[in-house]
């Protein structure tokens, strides 16, 4: 008999998180609160949808995210054109400056996690939906905040036993010194543009930074002898850049200075770097300064630093590396029953261990009292507690020790207290 084919899938791009690569999530996660609390950052949640000039500003109209990634939506009468939101940045700056949280907090240090959105290409660790982590520190110029935002991520990695994590930094300057470096770019490309790739001619009229940033092989000998933007900098942006690797010096975080880093956000200035883990191509995370974002957003002038990390990317990169990812926990007990009396007082029983901070599990569709060993077993407790209808007369229930398969009969007034006792 041929097998029917379910319908529906998940959308191109788009990818089910199952059960398994949540033991993954979930140790990011944890790191993530336990970095962000030890340096001070405090969590934010921007919605999901927001306007669609917020990106087109903020995040630049001649940026590939805006002229060909976002998902727009056509919004009612009283929103507007919306978009999901392809990065956070944006989003968290608007937050940060519509609810004066410069007068509550300055600098401004704000972490975040979840979902993005971008309509490219899927391949190996980049969906179209997507999860991302990241720390920001809005409201100062510092390159203290720098140097902490890049420990920030750095120690996110290290936390989750990635090996060999690095990090790679430049700096792209400032508004004066950078159009020098444009310039001086442009004029080496002018001669040789006509044998980069197509991406690589578009980006030369609109974006020519961004020339420095392609992965194709055939561009690859063009920017070996490329200008490079250490050499255009001010002495204000020299300065800057010298000292935020003083203060790495002293961490023993490995960086090294890649000389032709660019990040491919508009907003971007002076200091951007990526983090590499061995045996992974793509960054797993990157960002840098963005002094002119506010301004972009038509808000007040101010600094900021922050970068987003893809949890997708180090996900893989976890199972690539084989890390060791602690195992699901296991339940303090298991609750069995035999008969529908049994039944009923099984499940009043569990939520009585509920109330005292013990986990049980339970199999209600199992009815053999072999099929709920067999699932108890399976689920690697120490504590089986079977209850029958002759136990639910006598108001007692058999404890055994699934490990030695010894057992005895308690009183049920007196089985949490019981299982306590054993468990600890």
């Amino acid at each position: 008999m041929r097998r029917r084919v379910f319908p529906f899938q998940s959308p191109k791009g788009m990818h089910d998180i199952l059960p398994a690569d949540f033991l993954y999530i979930e140790r990011v996660e944890r790191a993530l609160a336990k970095v962000a609390h030890f340096y001070g950052f405090e969590r934010i949640e921007t919605p999901v949808l927001e306007d669609v000039r917020l990106f087109e500003r903020g995040t630049g109209p001649t940026s590939e995210i805006v002229t060909k990634q976002m998902y727009v939506v056509k919004g009612k009468r009283d929103t507007g054109i919306l978009a999901l939101r392809p990065e956070m940045t944006p989003g968290v700056f608007r937050a940060y400056i519509q609810h004066g949280l410069s007068r509550l907090m300055m600098p401004g240090k704000l972490y975040y996690n979840g979902p993005a959105f971008r309509h490219e290409r899927p391949q190996a660790g980049r969906f179209r939906q997507f999860q991302q982590v990241g720390f920001e520190v809005l409201g100062t110029g510092d390159p203290a905040y720098d140097a902490q935002v890049i420990m920030a991520s750095w120690r996110l990695l290290s936390e989750l036993k990635l090996k060999n994590v690095t990090v790679r930094v430049n700096s792209i300057g400032c508004g004066l010194c950078r159009p020098v470096y444009v310039r001086r770019l442009k004029e080496y490309y002018k001669k040789k543009i006509s044998g980069a790739c197509r991406t690589c001619q578009k980006r030369f009229k609109e974006n020519p930074l961004r020339l420095l940033d392609c992965k194709e092989p055939k561009c690859q000998p063009l920017k070996e002898e490329a200008p490079v933007s250490l050499d255009s900098l001010c002495s204000t942006c020299k300065n800057h850049f010298t000292a935020v690797l003083e203060l790495l010096e002293g961490t023993g975080a490995p960086y090294l200075v890649d000389q032709f880093l660019v990040r491919g956000l508009d907003y971007y200035s002076r200091t951007v770097f990526e983090l590499f883990a061995e045996g992974i191509d793509a960054a797993l995370g990157g960002g840098g300064r963005y002094d002119y974002l506010s301004e972009a957003l038509s808000g007040p002038r101010m600094g900021a630093v922050g970068v987003a990390l893809g949890v997708e990317r180090i996900v893989e990169a976890q199972k690539t590396q084989s890390t060791v990812v602690p195992a699901r926990s296991t339940p303090d007990v298991f609750v069995i029953y035999m008969g529908d009396e049994a039944k009923k007082k099984s499940f009043a029983l569990i939520e009585e261990f509920y109330k005292e901070g013990l986990v049980a599990r339970e199999s209600f569709s199992r009815e053999s009292l072999k099929s709920q060993l067999r699932a108890a077993d399976k689920e690697k407790t120490r504590l089986a507690l079977i209850l029958g209808q002759r136990e639910v007369f006598e108001e007692v229930i058999i404890v055994r020790d699934m490990r030695t398969g010894n057992q005895e009969t308690v009183s049920l007034k007196k089985v949490v207290e019981t299982v306590k006792k054993r468990l600890h």
